[in-house]
């Protein structure tokens, strides 16, 4: 096989999954509302992920804790994976399939969001995390690769790529990452200046706005 030949089945696979893709990906806009009023009540996101899935879970917190494109405050959001002692002292002392679910447990609250992604969906941590946000009041999205599979028909909702191809999968959870956290910064103006509690908001928790007009400030 020559170059031009892998670049060429690589571009089919991912050309074949981009019509499905776009269907299915409609489903982001509602989540991205969803986060940003979740985030600015005090609420936050956490996001587990296994290999590349943890790093794109990483990149997504990235984004909302720094910014996409326009500078904002910073959002709440966890990548479960990057606490590396915590991560190896759970793995050590409650077995590997514990190392997201004990976190979900200490981190999460009632009304927080829980983003699991996954190429193939049957990751037994991901599916132990799933479970602990269910006991803990949790609402569950995950990521995966092509449905049914025991993760999406976990999780409250989930957005599958239907492709064979797990670099196809992860290359349009990439994608799906940037366009999630478009729709949160585009809802997130209303969502502060509503500022109305849907459910306990933690202590210590301060939304300010850009806009130095007190009036449209909230401490």
């Amino acid at each position: 096989m020559t170059t031009l030949d892998t670049l060429d089945a690589h571009l089919s696979g991912l050309a074949a999954a981009l019509l499905p893709y776009r269907r299915e990906a409609q489903r982001l806009a509602s989540w991205g509302s969803e986060l940003a009023w979740t985030l600015a009540r005090g609420g936050r996101l956490l996001v587990a992920g296994n290999g590349g899935s943890a790093a794109e879970a990483q990149h997504l917190t990235a984004e909302l804790v720094g910014k996409l494109r326009h500078d904002r405050q910073p959002l709440s959001a966890i990548a479960l994976h990057a606490e590396t002692s915590a991560l190896t002292a759970i793995g050590n002392d409650y077995g590997y399939d514990e190392i997201f679910a004990r976190q979900v447990r200490a981190h999460g609250r009632p009304d927080d969001l829980l983003l699991l992604m996954s190429t193939s969906g049957t990751s037994p941590n991901l599916l132990t995390a799933a479970h602990a946000a269910h006991d803990t009041g949790l609402r569950c999205w995950a990521f995966t690769g092509p449905a049914p599979n025991p993760l999406a028909d976990l999780c409250d909702e989930r957005l599958a790529i239907d492709s064979p191809d797990s670099q196809v999968v992860q290359e349009l959870h990439l994608v799906s990452t940037h366009l999630l956290c478009e729709y949160v910064d585009q809802a997130l103006p209303a969502a502060l200046a509503a500022r109305a509690p849907a459910g306990p908001v933690r202590a210590g928790v301060e939304v300010v706005l850009d806009d130095p007009d007190p009036e449209v400030q909230a401490r």
